[in-house]
């Protein structure tokens, strides 16, 4: 039996999209997907939480990007995203103990998100 590559379908493990590297328009790697934020209830992924800069994780700060600005590009294995390294470094981030201070009643959190990526195409996902 023929086993099925890995573009032949749409599904993924969690773990594998764990530092898929993140591009800008023009091609240029600008991080790297450190973690996802799944809804608790529908299952969705409402997050890929960005990284870039930091040493060995100290200092790091995450990029929650809401899951609708990432399209994944099977040329480059990675996903591309409408933003390049300077418009994400000015885009929300928070340090891994603040994002696990959120919850999904965070109504200001997420209001914050999608004022910044609405200008990039993130469609919320509550309405």
């Amino acid at each position: 039996m023929e086993q099925a590559h890995a573009a032949d379908h749409t599904l993924i493990t969690a773990d594998r999209v764990t530092d898929t590297p993140v591009f800008d328009l023009s091609g240029e790697k600008i991080g790297r997907i450190e973690d996802l934020s799944i809804d608790k209830v529908s299952g969705q992924v409402r997050y890929a939480l960005l990284s870039f800069g930091g040493f060995l994780g100290i200092g790091g700060r995450y990029h929650p990007l809401p899951w609708s600005v990432l399209d994944y590009d099977t040329t480059r294995n990675g996903y591309v995203v409408p933003l390049n390294k300077a418009q994400l470094e000015a885009a929300p981030s928070y340090t891994k103990d603040e994002l696990d201070a959120f919850g999904d009643g965070d109504k200001s959190y997420r209001d914050r998100l999608f004022e910044y990526y609405g200008a990039y195409g993130a469609s919320p996902y509550w309405a």
